[in-house]
């Protein structure tokens, strides 16, 4: 697989914006806002990794009932996307308009909704296919507590004009059951007060264009389309961001406003009022009064085997590693396949699922699988500068660390992108393959079992994804077939170590 090892100074200063959003909403009523710039943005990212606004330290998704984390990916380097979005029981109508927008998204970078030609980013054939193209879509709680439910969505498309970032909150009324834009926080009666209060705080910036700021604001479908990302700050002010080009020129950067409690409490809808207040003073538990929540397989217990004293040097070994996960059932019931051949495999864990089902990393570890670190969302790291690779895995290694008391050992970067910067700005032990399903691009467990039974030899690593219900149906046919003939089932350390 072809590996990328360089990058274009859009891309790390683009990737610096949606790392510094990760790390969550800081407190503080800085009512005189700033142009965001890459350089600014790249600091804020190693300055905390928490996320959500919340006064109790961030969000924490494995508390959520019911939770899904919808996650999808390619594998190929030339053309690397990855995106993600919770699905959260009762909210099913934002959960839809997530899907939407992701899809849309996928589909334009893709080329498939007639903007382009069906090839990475669309791209015509004029464009410079030289450019690091990139789509990468995470997510990020703001508040998940009484009936309240907020998300925004970072979306990074690389190789576009401006900084290609673009991010929108969402949001969700349990009492109402119904999907709330952002600007529904504030009251409908208040909002030419609120909108002038915006623009006074921004106006006098360097960068803001006149025009484009009265443009922005014009009329009511106007003010949704640019008031698209508002969220709480943990003292109750109200945080705006604008999108590079929304209300100033592109080489300005991101705006935001902070308008403080006192300021902005009076204009709150009803809605705004107890988003604000299940964010400085959470109620701890969730409610969005859904008809059901879905029953969540437990996490399978099973008993560690104790040490692996398998020598490759002497036997056949295989190595199978999986990505991407966890995921709330496919990882469950491939822990119970893999516990019933005895075999032991390799987890290469993305962060934010490890936050929201850190139960499934715990019963990995406790079964006597390795867990390694495959980053926090999932980006092409040779377009991110020293810092921002080390916010996505020294994140990740917390999370795995805060599941199984233990810290990961091994990475494996994403696509298999890695470069010499990447190396140098870890410690942990980079991990490729031998073997690629494809698995994917094939949604055929069929297919998927024959690649590794025909393609795989001794003492190699099969690259699998955990996240994808084919791919984990194919494992017992794979177990069963290796096994009969021979094949020891190892982790990757293991495979090191003994060889």
């Amino acid at each position: 697989m072809h590996q990328r090892t360089t990058a274009t100074t859009a891309t790390s200063l683009a990737l610096a914006g949606v790392l510094a959003l990760t790390t969550g909403c800081s407190s503080g009523t800085d009512s005189s806002p700033t142009a965001g710039s890459g350089a600014d943005k790249a600091a804020a990212a190693t300055s905390s990794a928490s996320s959500g606004g919340t006064a109790k330290g961030g969000i924490d998704p494995s508390r959520i009932k019911g939770l899904q984390i919808v996650n999808d990916s390619s594998e190929d380097s030339s053309c690397p996307w990855a995106t993600s979005y919770p699905a959260v029981p009762g909210a099913d109508a934002m959960t839809a308009a997530m899907k939407r927008e992701v899809d849309r998204n996928r589909q334009s970078f893709l080329g498939e909704d007639g903007s382009g030609t069906a090839e990475c980013g669309g791209t015509s054939q004029d464009q410079d296919l030289d450019q690091h193209l990139q789509l990468n879509i995470s997510h990020d709680f703001l508040v998940a507590s009484g009936d309240v439910l907020g998300v925004r969505l970072n979306t990074l498309r690389i190789g576009e004009a401006g900084d290609g970032l673009m991010t929108t909150t969402y949001w969700f009324d349990g009492k109402a059951k119904q999907r709330r834009q952002a600007l529904d926080l504030v009251a409908e009666g208040s909002r030419a007060q609120f909108v002038a209060a915006v623009k006074k705080a921004l106006k006098n910036r360097e960068g803001i264009d006149p025009s484009m700021l009265d443009g922005a604001f014009a009329d009511s479908e106007s003010q949704y389309g640019a008031l698209d990302d508002l969220a709480f700050t943990s003292d109750g002010g109200l945080r705006i961001e604008f999108d590079s080009g929304m209300v100033g020129v592109p080489a300005g950067g991101r705006y935001k406003v902070t308008l403080p409690k006192a300021t902005v409490t009076p204009w709150l809808s009803d809605f705004g009022r107890r988003v604000q207040q299940q964010t400085t003073d959470p109620a701890g538990t969730l409610d969005l009064g859904a008809a059901s929540t879905p029953t969540e397989p437990a996490a399978p217990t099973i008993k560690h085997p104790g040490e692996d004293d398998t020598d490759c040097s002497k036997v056949k070994c295989i190595a199978l590693t999986f990505d991407d996960g966890p995921a709330a059932t496919e990882t469950s019931q491939l822990l119970t396949y893999l516990a019933k051949y005895k075999a032991r495999a390799t987890f290469f864990t993305v962060g934010q699922n490890v936050a929201a089902h850190p139960d499934l990393v715990r019963a990995e570890a406790a079964a006597g699988h390795e867990v390694g670190n495959h980053s926090w969302s999932h980006p092409d790291l040779t377009g991110l500068s020293t810092a921002q690779i080390q916010s996505q895995l020294s994140r990740t290694s917390a999370a795995i660390k805060a599941a199984t008391g233990e810290e990961p050992k091994l990475f494996r970067p994403p696509y298999g992108a890695i470069n010499s910067t990447v190396r140098a700005a870890t410690t942990l032990s980079p991990v490729l393959w031998d073997v690629d399903t494809e698995d994917w691009k094939y949604r055929d467990s069929g297919k998927v079992a024959q690649t590794v039974i025909t393609k795989a030899g001794r003492n190699e690593v099969v690259l699998m994804h955990d996240i994808h219900p084919t791919s984990v149906g194919a494992v017992p046919e794979i177990l069963r077939t290796l096994t009969a003939r021979g094949y020891h089932f190892v982790t990757v350390s293991q495979l090191r170590a003994t060889l």
